[in-house]
């Protein structure tokens, strides 16, 4: 009995050395397949980016996201100035990278780059950047109709038929004050060049001392460059409101929509949520900078923000006619200001009128 307890102990000793040794043998296997699964896990990224590239169009549903927004300083900018006060204060629904530019060429490069994602411009810019850009650019929301006014010295104007035998002086000859201005004289029964003289300067800050001096009686300006002159000439008065010319012109059919919100394709396809987070937060600010309440505050923010001065701001806001507008009403009225753009001077759209792609709207 002895000589067997000895045989099995050693058999089991056996056993356990040969468990062992398989163990011992499979271990670097073992380190192999977890060394080949690191180094497909390193090729990976390859594979994960050609499916990103793929998907890139696919909407997301961020919570938050960060927005890269630019405006124009002055009208087109004083809409968003209760947006960029919660944004900097940590409150709004979505974070935003802002850029704040003195004009549109600053901003322009970066559109078309994707280097920003939204950006207010003005609206035939956007029609000239959907066509230069080949669709990527849409316009999402109109935010400003007509900034112009004609002033005058004389006190002898009270109807558009009072500018027959008079000479305008103005600014924006080739751009839309010129053809906004064409189109209310013609409409109204007078011929540019004929029935009235238009003499165009280069800057605005040419027109407030010819008016001061007298030698312009009768001058066409946008804000917030009339609150400006008003505050320092008591001699000027405003003479005619061109928005409300264009309007008894066109007998409503369009806007003069000089300030626009235009976003990139591509993100507006990628984060829809996103983006429509921005426009109700942006709907919310123009009717708060719009409001009596909001005006002093507005005002404010404008000389925070560097957009104008907070005295200037203040009695230039309820004349820059801030609005928010968007989906089929906005396609209304950019498409037939568009189209009297399109009639005075093709290139002023980018070549051609702009699709129906070229506007934005929500989903349903």
């Amino acid at each position: 009995m002895k000589l067997k307890n000895i045989l099995a102990v050693l058999m089991a000793l056996s056993m356990t050395l040969s468990l062992a040794a398989c163990t011992g043998k499979d271990k670097p296997e073992t380190q192999k397949e977890e060394a080949v699964s690191t180094e497909q896990s390193a090729e990976q990224p390859a594979e994960k980016s050609d499916e990103k590239t793929a998907e890139k169009n696919e909407p997301t549903t961020d919570e938050s996201i960060q927005i890269r927004l630019a405006a124009l300083k002055g009208p087109t900018a004083l809409g968003m100035v209760e947006l960029l006060e919660q944004n900097e204060q940590g409150e709004s629904a979505n974070q935003y990278e802002v850029t704040l530019a003195g004009a549109p060429d600053e901003i322009t490069g970066k559109i078309i780059s994707g280097e920003l994602d939204v950006a207010a411009v003005p609206t035939n810019l956007a029609s000239v950047l959907y066509n230069k850009t080949e669709g990527q650019v849409q316009l999402a929301a109109l935010n400003t109709m007509g900034v112009l006014y004609l002033l005058e010295t004389g006190g002898t104007i009270h109807s558009v038929a009072d500018l027959a035998g008079k000479t305008i002086y103005a600014t924006g000859q080739g751009s839309t004050p010129e053809y906004a201005l064409n189109l209310v004289l013609e409409k109204n029964g007078l011929t540019p060049g004929e029935d009235v003289t238009v003499t165009y300067l280069d800057e605005h800050s040419e027109i407030p001392p010819l008016l001061a001096s007298g030698q312009a009686e009768v001058a066409l300006l946008p804000q917030p460059f009339v609150t400006s002159v008003l505050m320092q000439n008591d001699k000027v008065r405003v003479a005619l409101d061109l928005t409300e010319e264009w309007d008894h012109a066109v007998d409503g059919e369009s806007g003069l929509t000089m300030g626009c919100v235009v976003v990139r394709k591509a993100f507006a396809e990628e984060h829809p949520e996103a983006l429509n987070r921005f426009l109700d937060e942006y709907r919310t600010s123009v009717e708060f900078v719009n409001s009596a309440d909001g005006l002093a505050h507005a005002a404010e923010l404008a000389e925070h923000f560097d957009i104008m001065k907070a005295a200037v701001a203040q009695k230039a806001i309820p004349e820059c006619n801030i609005v928010f507008v968007e989906g089929d009403e906005m396609q209304q009225l950019a498409g037939g200001f568009l189209q009297v753009l399109m009639d005075a001077n093709p290139k002023s759209v980018g070549g051609k009128l702009p699709d129906e792609g070229f506007y934005y709207k929500r989903a349903n």
